[in-house]
């Protein structure tokens, strides 16, 4: 071979070598996920409105919805970091959601495909997610993330690209504080009314019944710190002391000094403003320190079911307070169908964790949105939103002209291994017991 071949195929592969580099480097970014749609069935619909008479698809083609351009929808969720537990449960809610939606037939004739990111629960890479799910990924609708934490800047640039922005969370009152009118959140009210219902029924009780010393621990966030502000107004107003409170930051581990004074205020109720494994830790460390309160309210991390039992002991439970948006058990429209497909899609989960239920409520709004507007326009579908009920499967939802929504929480409690929903009493699967029991065997 002579000088001139070799140096044309050194050259070549030198070439190939360069692209294979460029497109390994390009594939090597965050974690996406597309989640295709599958093959659209006849199911019952999925959208949670009161919508006109299903219309009859037997003699459509049954692969019309299936052959159609797909509706991109994105989100980024905390897939990762210290967020993830809620955030994968809020991925699987949409993965439900996505499922029956396509077996109803799709959104608008279409079939749903979902691109998912990993925020990693960092505020930084959620918004670099949502602009590249707006700008590269070019996503025709968007849903929301977990924690108020992570919704305050993603929110930001759904509403600075005039897109709708349906969220599980995001229950902290300076989110609808901005001015913004795409912002909605699928869940029943805001972070400072979570525990009223509860703080109301602590507050009735008989005088010799009633706490009378509390205190407040809550991480540095802004769903946990309102909850726990508006509980503790309703006590201070009653009359009950304030003998200790503390704002820790996120990613705290170390809870023995807080602990320790909680030991010496000696509080008869302890008003606890978590997330998951802060809320674990502090459970831990209380037992580990012989500090039982006889009342015991946490945000959020009870809600995770089995995750949070395992982590505390089954037996330390009974009792345990918090406020909650969705029961299994509920006979809101539609429920009895979505927790039967949960355990079909996921059948080695050992409960539903309401974070599912959240996000799955998320998708079922903007599907009526969409569906009540009958095209993709992102200023009708809010317009439709802040003017109108979405009846979900956490019950009814509506809006303010600022996005936050206008119900009431429920107030759920541990007994026998078991989360029963206990206040108000219209909704309730058992009557409240009375106060923190730790110890206590399930049978």
């Amino acid at each position: 071979m002579n000088r001139k071949s070799i140096f044309l195929t050194c050259l070549a592969l030198t070439v190939i070598l360069a692209v294979a580099l460029f497109v390994a480097a390009c594939g090597s970014g965050e974690e996406t996920t597309t989640t295709a749609a599958a093959p659209a069935t006849t199911a019952a619909p999925a959208t949670g409105t009161t919508a006109a008479p299903a219309t009859d698809t037997t003699a459509a083609p049954p692969t019309t919805a299936a052959n159609a351009q797909p509706i991109k929808i994105g989100t980024s969720l905390p897939l990762t970091g210290s967020k993830s537990v809620p955030g994968n449960a809020a991925k699987q809610g949409y993965q439900v959601w996505q499922d029956m939606i396509n077996k109803a037939g799709g959104l608008l004739g279409r079939p749903v495909e979902l691109v998912i990111k990993d925020d990693a629960s960092d505020q930084n890479t959620i918004v670099a997610d949502y602009n590249a799910l707006i700008s590269q990924d070019k996503v025709d609708l968007l849903l929301g993330t977990f924690s108020s934490l992570l919704v305050l800047p993603s929110s930001a640039v759904a509403e600075k690209n005039n897109m709708v922005y349906v969220t599980p969370t995001g229950a902290a009152p300076e989110i609808y504080e901005r001015g913004f009118k795409k912002t909605f959140m699928s869940q029943q009210a805001l972070a400072p009314d979570a525990g009223k219902v509860f703080a109301n029924y602590i507050v009735s009780l008989p005088a010799d019944q009633r706490p009378k010393t509390a205190a407040y621990p809550t991480m540095d966030d802004p769903f946990t710190a309102p909850v726990i502000e508006g509980i503790k107004k309703i006590f201070t107003d009653a009359g009950i002391k304030n003998v200790y409170e503390v704002t820790y930051p996120e990613g705290t581990t170390d809870f023995d000094s807080i602990v320790n004074a909680m030991k010496g205020a000696n509080p008869e109720i302890v008003v606890h403003g978590a997330i998951f494994e802060d809320g674990v830790a502090l459970v831990r460390g209380m037992l580990k320190a012989g500090v039982k309160p006889k009342w015991l309210f946490q945000t959020t991390a009870p809600s995770t079911g089995s995750q949070y039992s395992d982590g505390i002991g089954p037996e330390n439970t009974e009792g345990i307070v918090y406020h909650m948006s969705h029961s299994p058990a509920a006979k809101t429209p539609g429920n009895a169908e979505f927790v039967k497909r949960y355990y079909e899609m996921f059948p080695d989960a050992k409960d539903l964790p309401e974070d599912v239920a959240d996000a799955y409520a998320a998708g079922q709004v903007l599907a009526a949105a969409v569906t009540a507007v009958g095209a993709i326009d992102q200023d009708k579908i809010a317009d439709w939103l802040h003017a109108n009920k979405v009846d979900t499967i956490l019950g009814p939802l509506s809006w303010d002209a600022q996005g936050r929504p206008q119900g009431e929480f429920m107030i759920a409690q541990w007994q026998n291994g078991q989360i029963q929903i206990v206040l108000p009493s219209n909704f309730a699967t058992a009557p409240i017991v009375d106060g923190w029991k730790p110890g206590t065997p399930v049978k």
